[in-house]
């Protein structure tokens, strides 16, 4: 609904203002308990998530479309957003209300799309929410893919057959590629997939270089392996200006890239893919290979296994290696079902690092950090009893990094709570000024009967009180 000329009120000229800033996305404006949307957004939002749609007063420009929910109610509303399709800009106020006499400062602290969340409710355990990067040369393309809710980053090139079998066999959830290679990726791929274009000047090998040696800190990417993969390295450079672009500054537990090389598998097309019913059944009702397959009893192992499905090897050598090792466990009851429980302890440790990297993490999850930490140490045990090369390498991978082990267990209590807001959780003796402010909370009149003590004596009446 387009405003009439007027005046606009204060509020609405902030928001319009930062929404021009996002004119693809539904801002969620926060406007103390509750996120508001307004004008195109809230019919939009109305809909999608079956919320009145009201109207309210702009001042002397004209009303205007409203909608909105409470701001606790967030993590129910934002999933079917995201769901139906639509970007999503969460603005947040930046500054105390009550300690302002002018407008409330607000700022955009998160967007989230298909391809870049970390709402648990948006995520799938069993599988990767990737998202897709590609840059289409005359010869050779480039693609990344990046699942920011677990760390992982990987890059391939070569041809367009080849990077399109990839993508049908990773599914990521978003691909972003250039605005000025639109008609030539829809040719390709058709319908199917959420996608956004980025502008030209982000698919470029300099910016793109540059990118990826500040995020990683590095001087060059030879470290990688993807110092010559010219194309690769535009499309991952152009996915880490994608999450700055969206807000995402938090992402150190992105700490390595890794290549997939055309050679080391066999490469599927879709019909292959969805023939064999290797991930997907055909019904409703039927079983896929990976169903059958999946005795996994982490969400780190069954992710795992999925690509190992759709990326089957082709070196003989590695073939039987990986077969080697699980005859090995096969014949070993006792160690593999010791090596299950301490598995099954660690939870989903690659998504709780990412949270730890985006402090959005609970102080149970912490909590949950440490059990997994214990549990990676016990495995770590286990493997180097044995004689069997594959498990030794993986054993000498490991760190049971037994300094923030122990931190977390001399600073928060065993049963802390889901969320930071219901306090409690930091152990006492931590803090000295916790541990008294504790005290003034739980034995107020003793604090202040302590007052009228210390007053008494310091001014000699002994009929002083406090009040």
């Amino acid at each position: 609904m387009a405003t009439k000329p007027g005046k606009e009120t204060p509020l609405m000229q902030q928001y319009n203002r930062i929404k021009s800033k996002y004119p693809d996305a539904i801002l969620l404006f926060r406007v103390g308990d509750f996120y508001e949307t307004f004008n195109d957004d809230a019919v939009k939002a109305s809909k999608a998530l079956g919320i009145v749609l009201t109207k309210r007063s702009n001042g002397a420009a004209s009303e205007m479309e409203l909608a909105g929910f409470p701001f606790h109610a967030l993590d129910t509303y934002l999933p079917k957003l995201v769901q139906a399709g639509y970007r999503v800009a969460i603005c947040e106020q930046l500054e105390d209300p009550k300690l302002t006499k002018t407008i409330v400062q607000r700022g955009v602290t998160e967007m989230i799309t298909p391809g870049i969340t970390e709402n648990e409710k948006l995520l799938n355990h069993k599988s990767n929410n990737f998202l897709c990067s590609v840059f289409m040369n005359e010869k050779i393309w480039g693609t990344a893919f990046l699942d920011i809710s677990t760390g992982e980053f990987f890059v391939s090139q070569g041809s367009e057959t080849v990077i399109e079998k990839l993508i049908h066999s990773l599914k990521p959830t978003e691909i972003v590629f250039s605005k000025s290679q639109q008609k030539h990726f829809r040719e390709i791929f058709n319908a199917g997939y959420y996608t956004y274009t980025l502008d030209d000047w982000v698919y470029q090998l300099d910016h793109s270089t540059q990118n990826l040696e500040r995020h990683f800190e590095v001087q060059t990417l030879k470290g990688f392996g993807i110092a010559d993969m010219n194309e690769a390295v535009i499309a991952a450079g152009a996915a880490l200006q994608y999450l700055s672009d969206t807000e995402h500054h938090q992402i150190k537990h992105i700490n390595k890239i890794s290549r997939i090389d055309e050679h080391d598998f066999v490469w599927m097309d879709k019909f292959t893919i969805r023939n064999l019913e290797l991930i997907h059944a055909n019904n409703n009702s039927g079983l896929t290979l990976l169903d059958v397959m999946d005795n996994t009893v982490s969400p780190m192992g069954a992710r795992l296994l999925r690509r190992w499905v759709v990326f089957p090897l082709v070196n003989p050598l590695t073939i039987n290696e990986r077969l080697n090792t699980v005859e090995f466990l096969l014949n070993n009851a006792e160690l593999q079902n010791q090596l299950q429980q301490f598995i099954k302890q660690c939870g989903d440790i690659e998504r709780l690092v990412s949270k730890i990297s985006n402090g959005k993490i609970s102080p149970r999850e912490v909590v949950q950090v440490k059990k997994c930490l214990i549990a990676i140490a016990d495995i770590k045990s286990s493997l180097n009893k044995i004689e069997q090369p594959l498990l030794q390498t993986f054993a000498d991978q490991l760190n049971e990094c037994k300094l923030i082990q122990q931190s977390i267990e001399n600073t928060i209590v065993d049963d802390a709570p889901v969320a930071t807001g219901k306090g409690n959780y930091i152990k006492s003796a931590v803090d000295q000024e916790l541990d008294e402010l504790r005290n003034i909370a739980s034995n107020g009149k003793n604090y202040l009967a302590e007052i009228q003590r210390n007053e008494i004596a310091n001014t000699g009446i002994s009929s002083l009180k406090i009040n």
